[in-house]
């Protein structure tokens, strides 16, 4: 987690330079985005340009060159809150004001005090590895991430415009909902009021959904594939499933096919560089006989879907199910490749309707501290595992970082091709989901590697109010697939 540490440390620096600038401007860490960190600076005296993100970076890069330490101090709770509230950071005082515990740990850098969530590195000496952009409206910044840290390397900025987009609506639904924080989410809480947060959220995703559904319809003579893609734990069946719905409404027949039925014999599957099966490669599709049977389908020809068997690692022909499709069929396939063009190279572009589904997190726990989609979608996936699949959160926990290099080669690569993104991040689960979550890390030991991330999650919990009004969680919520009693789920 050296790369967390390095990464908190050099936002700390960042706004740490802001305030010393521009004394009274408020820097808020958005999201990731375009190889960096997305924030806006509020309440600035100047407008936010070239010039001015250009100033911040020097005194950025001169605190660096002082190599000032960052001393960490623990202060009594309410000493702590005294101390942001005198300096205007309200939500985080009111945050600290409800945690479970006498002291608090507190950074500074100079005059500047913060409360980061996490540990600092000890001076600001080490911190020069980063570059800031002007990103309007605000700035971008890059650090090195878990994959290029070691290397001591900034990754390069790479253009996200729809990535970009979706995140921003989320903040906006966030500010809809009235909702940005975390001590927000807690305030209508406690106040009795989260079931109409849970209704407009849940309503929000379905209006996103039902216009899709429109758009494909509107389109039905052309649009006969859709295909959907996203991460681990986005809630791609449940939207699939949603959308297939909608699809009903608008008078189609949409039918789904499943990609794992295409996966090769087991002893033609590619291995990774442990030697085992790797079921995440392209090439673990036998996309030959994908491209041929989707445009044989397209073509109003009959075909006979493979089935493979998992206990035996054998694709069946012959057993599988024959399928012909009309022209108000559109064709739903759902698996991590989807937004890949080489999966279905043969099937013309305009075609196909490619989804990304990613799970983006609306809240922030404050201003400078955001939280992670990673996260969210690891704690989505924790409850999941051990109450559909018998796994244990060590289990979930040891296999994570496989998943996410997987998502890393296999699909983030191609985000920008997909036609339409959609959020499945819900900005009251996060409170339902610490129910189920924290007993499951409280089970992991404090003498295996896996203990590390089960403590930082546990922490990450703490901020949340458990919400008890699961009731008011509609049986179709993305949510259910996750929690259960989903209509979708048997």
């Amino acid at each position: 987690m050296e790369w967390r540490v390095y990464n908190r440390s050099v936002v700390f620096l960042l706004i740490t330079a802001v305030q010393e600038i521009f004394h009274g401007a408020e820097v808020v860490v958005q999201f990731t985005a375009n190889k960096g960190l997305f924030c806006e600076i509020n309440y600035l005296p100047v407008s936010l340009d070239e010039q001015a993100v250009s100033a911040i970076e020097a005194r950025m890069r001169k605190i660096v060159s002082e190599n000032r330490p960052l001393v960490k101090k623990s202060l009594p709770r309410q000493e702590a809150v005294q101390l942001f509230k005198k300096s205007g950071q309200i939500e985080k005082a009111n945050l600290i004001a409800a945690l479970q515990r006498e002291t608090v740990s507190v950074y500074s850098c100079g005059s500047y005090y913060d409360y980061l969530y996490g540990d600092l590195l000890p001076s600001t000496g080490e911190l020069g590895l980063f570059e800031l952009d002007y990103e309007p409206p605000g700035i971008l910044l890059r650090m090195p991430n878990q994959y290029t840290y070691e290397r001591r390397k900034v990754p390069c900025r790479v253009p996200q415009p729809k990535f970009h987009h979706i995140l921003s609506e989320a903040k906006n639904w966030a500010k809809i909902l009235r909702c940005r924080y975390v001590t927000d989410l807690n305030r209508i809480n406690r106040q009795g009021n989260i079931g109409e947060v849970i209704r407009v959220s849940e309503a929000l995703q379905e209006k996103t959904i039902a216009g899709v559904a429109d758009h494909i319809a509107e389109h039905r003579e052309s649009l006969r594939l859709i295909l959907i893609a996203g991460p681990s734990s986005s809630g791609k069946t449940s939207f699939a499933q949603r959308l297939r719905v909608q699809l009903l409404v608008n008078g189609l027949e949409p039918v789904s096919i499943s990609l794992d039925d295409y996966f090769k014999n087991r002893k033609d599957t590619p291995k990774n560089e442990k030697g085992e099966y790797d079921y995440e490669r392209l090439d673990a599709l036998d996309t030959d006989l994908f491209n041929e049977q989707m445009v044989a389908l397209l073509k109003g020809e009959t075909v006979d879907l493979p089935r493979y068997n998992f206990l035996t690692g054998l694709s069946e022909r012959g057993r599988g199910r024959h399928l012909l499709v009309g022209h108000n069929q559109p064709i739903i396939v759902e698996g991590i490749h989807g937004l890949n063009e080489k999966l279905t190279e043969l099937v013309p572009r305009q075609c196909k309707f490619k989804i990304y589904i990613s799970a983006l997190t609306q809240l922030n726990i404050d201003a400078h501290n955001r939280i992670p989609t990673t996260s969210a979608r690891l704690l989505r996936r924790l409850v999941r595992d051990y109450q559909f699949r018998g796994a244990h959160a060590l289990k979930t926990l040891h296999q994570w970082q496989s998943v996410r290099d997987g998502e890393e080669k296999y699909l983030f690569p191609f985000q920008e091709e997909a036609d339409f993104m959609f959020n499945s991040a819900l900005i009251y689960e996060l409170g339902i989901l610490k129910r189920y979550a924290e007993p499951l890390l409280e089970t992991v030991s404090p003498d295996v590697p896996e203990y590390e991330m089960a403590h930082y999650l546990l922490d990450f919990c703490q901020y949340f109010m458990p919400i008890t009004a699961e009731d008011e969680v509609p049986n179709n919520s993305i949510l259910r697939e996750f929690i259960g009693k989903s209509v979708f789920f048997k």
